[in-house]
This record gives structure tokens, C-alpha cells and sequence, in this order.
């Protein structure tokens, strides 16, 4: 069950276009295809390979979607980045270690891009992502479907 790589991180943009600009114009980074999360956003990657996952701050509904910042959370520094993901591999072996050591998790599925999650905490509070990709249905964990989630829109800030 090894982690194969760092994914990607997910940054919390105060301003969604200008933080896209930035990452494209200033560091090279390329629009990559993106499922059809329900709020806004943006995958940025080099060579193909997805690096940063970008949303907006201040959607109604961000509780649902952002699980590594809560509303109150800074809005500048570290406080914009939302969790941390990495790619992985025997997503039940993942389970079966987080049960067995009573650590808290959650799981979500994309199932048209067929993609699952578990989300964990790190002893800080960080939010951690393991990707496993290639799952066409969710195995029986329980968790959230983003699919059937509400849409997020912006709101006024």
C-alpha cells in the first residue's frame, strides 16, 4: 500500500483568476482538465503532471468542499493552503490500517473520473489526501459522493 507520490496541494484563492495568472504566467504552470468538482477551480500542472489544485475562498457551501480550512481561517501565508494529496495504491489496505490504528477518516468518490479519497489529519491538524485513481465504484467505506453535492457558487466578499 505505498504512496507513490506527492499529487498535489490545494490552495484556498482569496482571488481565483489573479492566483491562476500567477501560477501560469509567473511560475510556467499549464491549465489541466479537471473533473467536474461542484465549485470553481482550476488543476495546474507541468509535463502533464497535476501540481496545484486551486478553489475559491468565500463560496457558499465551501464547508462541504474545503476540508482542510475552515471559514475562519487566515487568508493570507500558510492559512490559504487547504490540505496536501498524494498518489496511492490499495486504497483497502489504507482502511483496514487507519481502523485498526483509531485514525479518523473520510472518504469521498468522483465516480465519472473514477476517483477515490480518504482524507486524514495529521497530528497538526493538516489536512492529508490519498488519491487512488482507476476506482469505477466506490469500495463499501461510506463517504460523500461530490457528484451528488450541492453546486458551490461565488459570493461577495
Amino acid at each position: 500500500m505505498p504512496l507513490t507520490e506527492l499529487n498535489h496541494y490545494f490552495v484556498r484563492a482569496n482571488d481565483l483568476e489573479r492566483t491562476r495568472d500567477f501560477y501560469v504566467n509567473v511560475l510556467g504552470f499549464e491549465v489541466m482538465p479537471r473533473p467536474d468538482f461542484p465549485f470553481p477551480g482550476y488543476w495546474l500542472g507541468i509535463n502533464g503532471k497535476i501540481q496545484v489544485h486551486m478553489g475559491p475562498a468565500g463560496i457558499n457551501n465551501q464547508e462541504l468542499y474545503y476540508l482542510g480550512t475552515p471559514r475562519n481561517a487566515a487568508t493570507d501565508n500558510s492559512g490559504v493552503v487547504d490540505h496536501i494529496a498524494f498518489l496511492a495504491s490499495e486504497p483497502e489496505n489504507f482502511v483496514k490500517r487507519f481502523k485498526s490504528m483509531g485514525v479518523p477518516y473520510r472518504p469521498r468518490s468522483l465516480p465519472e473520473s473514477e476517483l477515490f479519497q480518504l482524507f486524514i489529519k495529521d497530528p497538526n491538524g493538516l489536512t492529508i489526501e490519498l488519491n487512488f485513481f482507476g476506482i469505477k465504484q466506490a469500495p463499501d467505506w461510506g463517504g460523500e459522493n461530490y457528484s451528488a453535492m450541492p453546486r458551490g457558487t461565488a459570493t461577495t466578499k
